[in-house]
C-alpha cells in the first residue's frame, strides 16, 4: 500500500546474478478500460509499486487522478498516447504518500495544474517519516512546481469537459489529507487509500492518520455512491458497492473487538494474540505486518 523500498539499481543486480536470479523488469503500465474515455494505469516492473492512476481522456487533454512514483510516468504518458490522448493538463492526488503523488514532480513543471486536500500540500513541503511497523520510510520535501496549487478543506467541484468531479474530504483517516474523487457522469469514485478491496487499511497515525476517521471516511461513501457506481481503490482490481459494503461491516466489526481488549487493559502482543481479525484474514491479508500496529496505537490514544 506504501512504497516497497529496495536496494539501489546496482545492489539488486548483484544480488539477482549472485541468486541465479533475472534482474527487475523494467518499470511498465498496464491498462484498463473502466469506462468511455476512461482507464486505470497500473504499475508492473521496476523496483516500486505505484497506486492506481486512473485517467480521464479529453478531447485535447488528460486529467489523471494520482500520478505514481517518477519512474513509470514515461510509461503512462505511453499508454495515454495509445488511447489518443494528449498531454497531462490536470493533476489530481487523493494523498500525499510518494506512490499516489511523486509523479508531480514531472507533471507539476509541464504546466499541469494539481489538486489536493489542504493538508496533503502541507505534508508535501517539508520532509516526513512513515512509520510502516516494519521500517520507517522518507519521503522528501517535493519542490515547488511539483506542489498541488488548488487545495480545499471539506468538498470542491472541478469540470473537466463534460465531467463534473466532486473531491470530498470527511475525516483524518489513511492520511490527515485524503481525498475520493467522485466521476458523476461516469458514475466512477477513485478512493484512493480510504478503501482497499483486497486489504486492511493503514492509518499512518503518526502523521495524522485515524482508524476511526477510516470508518467515517468509508462509511460516508455509502450514501456518496450508489450501487451501480464503480469504484477504483488506491490499490488492486476494479471492485463494486458491495465490496464496500463489506469493507466497512469488518472495519465496524474488527473495531469493536480492539477496543473491548484495549478498555480490559490489553497490551498490543495480547491484541495480536487474541485473533481479532481471524475470520477477515483470507479477504484481507496479514493484519500483523502494519494493521494491528497502527489500529492499537489508534485506538489507545
Amino acid at each position: 500500500m506504501i512504497r516497497h523500498v529496495l536496494r539501489a539499481t546496482c545492489l539488486l543486480t548483484v544480488a539477482a546474478a549472485a541468486a541465479g536470479q533475472e534482474p527487475p523488469r523494467e518499470p511498465s503500465v498496464i491498462t484498463e478500460q473502466v469506462k468511455p474515455d476512461l482507464y486505470v494505469l497500473r504499475s508492473a516492473g521496476g523496483t516500486q509499486v505505484s497506486g492506481n492512476v486512473l485517467a480521464l481522456i479529453g478531447k485535447d487533454a488528460v486529467l489523471v487522478i494520482d500520478s505514481g512514483y517518477s519512474q513509470f510516468v514515461p510509461k503512462y504518458r505511453e499508454a495515454i498516447a495509445a488511447l489518443h490522448g494528449g498531454k497531462v493538463t490536470h493533476v489530481i492526488n487523493t494523498h500525499w504518500h510518494d506512490d499516489h503523488s511523486e509523479g508531480n514532480k514531472l507533471f507539476g513543471p509541464e504546466g499541469a495544474l494539481i489538486v489536493a486536500h489542504t493538508n496533503a500540500r502541507e505534508m508535501l513541503m517539508h520532509d516526513n517519516k512513515i512509520n510502516v511497523v516494519r521500517t520507517i520510510l522518507d519521503q522528501a520535501a517535493f519542490p515547488p512546481a511539483a506542489l498541488p496549487v488548488v487545495t480545499f478543506d471539506d468538498r470542491i467541484e472541478l469540470y473537466f469537459g463534460s465531467e463534473r468531479l466532486e473531491l470530498v474530504h470527511v475525516a483524518p483517516a489513511h492520511t490527515a489529507g485524503d481525498v475520493v474523487v467522485i466521476l458523476r457522469e461516469h458514475n466512477v469514485a477513485h478512493t484512493g487509500d480510504v478503501f482497499l478491496p483486497a486489504a486492511y487499511p493503514f492509518s499512518d497515525v503518526d502523521n495524522g492518520g485515524d482508524f476511526d476517521g477510516e470508518i467515517a471516511f468509508a462509511t460516508a461513501l455509502l450514501t456518496e455512491l450508489n450501487r451501480d457506481t464503480v469504484i477504483v481503490p488506491g490499490h488492486g482490481m476494479v471492485a463494486r458497492y458491495d465490496e464496500l459494503v463489506a469493507y466497512v461491516d469488518m472495519l465496524k466489526i474488527v473495531r469493536e473487538r480492539i477496543a473491548a481488549l484495549i478498555k480490559g487493559g490489553a497490551t498490543l502482543a495480547q491484541v495480536v494474540a487474541a485473533q481479532p481479525t481471524k475470520e477477515f484474514d483470507a479477504k484481507y491479508g496479514n493484519p500483523k505486518t502494519y494493521f494491528l500496529d497502527r489500529t492499537y496505537k489508534s485506538l489507545s490514544r
